[in-house]
């Protein structure tokens, strides 16, 4: 049973990530509000929709106040798209997954040789346009294995092959990459805090590497992931000689591979890599609501060994434990032990298959559902 409030009230607090493909982290607040309402009808539930800096993010972001932006940049394939981006004073939240994410490629359509970031670099500028000192940019979800290097050009540097010509899009083209100038960088960007906000560490190439490990999610080929792999590397070598020591340094550090490299050009921009979910929780106030909740619901679309490793699930249970909450979880699948949920701080979780046992229908019908997995919590902790 969850702890009283010195007042006597109990006071819930959602924090939990989207259902990927079924319900936005928005609904799932209202889905779980709706079903506890039904068993407590004045319960008092605060709702801070979260994420871990993948695609989302910007959503989370507007829905804890943030005004939502938008413009027009290049998708990963070239085409325009309007992408949005969070503000909120000084300071915005850029989702690179609304501009180069998978979702922005037609469906079936995978492009692992010529995808470019160009279009994030654009949404950055839009962001330092719109007055931005600080800007969490998040990076998850993407369509791109290009190191960042599009989304370098869109901001005034430039590739260019031996015959001084700019090399093609996406990372393929980095094969041919001969020079790199850096001198035409937008000057505003020394000037910003850039926190490179993500939720996986590898670096830019190797066994560990953004080509490797994810490339294949992007319709990689063994082929076109070692083609990929030298690429990068050479890519990395290149900018050694263009930006010094450090930028071989960059290309090993934690975070370097996100989102196809696009780490790692953001490391070279001068941003700092912060878990996203620790990053989020910061931007979106997480640790004034916690303070008045007794319960905390957060949650996922699959809680497995991926949410243990910086996923925002795990992140608003270690918060929630260091502050003594209770933690409890919901989502559509759970293949995580009693044992593992424990060590994250999570006291029991509610996967929608313990309702509804057709996979299919918990897609289909994810938001009636969840409700009905609301009310099972809310007899449990609140009644």
């Amino acid at each position: 049973m969850a702890d009283a409030a010195v007042d006597g009230t109990r006071r819930v607090l959602v924090a939990a990530d989207k259902f990927k493909g079924s319900l936005t982290a928005v609904q799932v607040a209202e889905r779980v509000t709706a079903g506890l309402r039904r068993v407590v009808p004045e319960l008092e539930v605060a709702a801070l929709p979260v994420a871990d800096g993948g695609d989302g993010t910007v959503a989370a972001a507007v829905a804890a106040g943030f005004e939502r932006r938008v413009a027009r940049v290049a998708g990963p394939l070239g085409r325009e798209v309007t992408a949005a981006f969070a503000l909120r004073g000084d300071t915005a939240v850029v989702e690179m997954a609304e501009a180069s994410g998978l979702q922005r490629l037609p469906a079936g359509v995978f492009a692992p040789l010529t995808a470019s970031t160009y279009g994030s670099g654009e949404l950055l500028r839009a962001a330092l346009d719109a007055g931005a000192r600080t800007i969490v940019f998040g990076v998850g979800g993407s369509a791109t294995t290009d190191g960042g290097a599009g989304m370098l050009s869109a901001l005034g540097a430039r590739f260019l092959d031996a015959d001084g010509e700019p090399v093609a899009p996406g990372g393929g083209g980095l094969a041919e990459l001969a020079r790199a100038d850096l001198s035409g960088l937008d000057p505003r960007l020394a000037e910003v805090d850039l926190v490179l906000a993500g939720d996986v560490d590898n670096p830019l190439t190797g066994p560990k590497g953004a080509p490797a490990v994810y490339g294949p999610q992007k319709g990689a080929s063994s082929d076109d992931v070692a083609t990929l792999d030298a690429a990068l590397a050479h890519y990395a070598k290149v900018l050694e000689a263009a930006a010094g020591p450090r930028a071989a340094g960059f290309a090993a550090a934690p975070g370097a591979g996100a989102a196809g490299g696009i780490g790692y050009g953001a490391l070279l921009l001068g941003a700092r890599f912060r878990p996203g979910i620790e990053v989020m929780l910061d931007v979106l106030g997480f640790a004034a609501a916690l303070e008045r909740a007794t319960l905390v619901i957060t949650g996922e679309g699959s809680l497995d060994e991926q949410t243990l490793h910086g996923k925002a699930p795990a992140g608003v249970a270690a918060a929630a434990r260091a502050a003594g909450k209770e933690v409890v979880a919901v989502c559509g699948r759970l293949a995580l032990s009693p044992q593992a949920l424990d060590a994250a701080g999570i006291r029991r979780a509610y996967p929608l298959t313990a309702v509804e046992p057709d996979v299919a229908r918990c897609i289909a019908d994810a938001g009636p559902i969840l409700e009905r997995v609301a009310t099972r919590i809310a007899y449990d902790f609140l009644a």
